[in-house]
């Protein structure tokens, strides 16, 4: 694992099988110092960042941009949205925790805009 940001955005999401464990809080925090964006642990299970726009036509071209690159990876983000707000928060449902895939898609998602 590098610290560098584009190592995770070349990275593809892949499926996660039954011997895949949720990464433990070293691991995680490895992989948060190589995302742009200051994401939030909620009990190290995790990872959410709330995106502002200026209005509500960017908020949802944002959204949609999310959900294609969602579809792409096969690894899908909660998102709260609000007028000129998105709250994504990723986390692996099938280990109840969190996974490189999570990185990755939030490493991706920052690139968006």
């Amino acid at each position: 694992m590098s610290n560098n940001n584009s190592t995770l955005v070349d990275k593809k999401c892949l499926a996660c099988d039954s011997d895949t464990q949720a990464l433990g809080h070293e691991a995680v925090n490895i992989y948060l110092p190589q995302l742009k964006n200051s994401w939030q642990v909620i009990d190290n299970k995790k990872i959410e960042h709330l995106f502002k726009f200026s209005n509500f036509k960017e908020t949802m071209h944002f959204v949609d941009e999310v959900a294609e690159l969602a579809e792409k990876e096969g690894h899908h983000p909660d998102m709260e949205i609000n007028y000129s707000q998105v709250k994504i928060t990723l986390w692996t449902h099938k280990i109840n925790g969190l996974s490189e895939n999570d990185f990755i898609l939030a490493a991706k998602i920052e690139n968006i805009i």
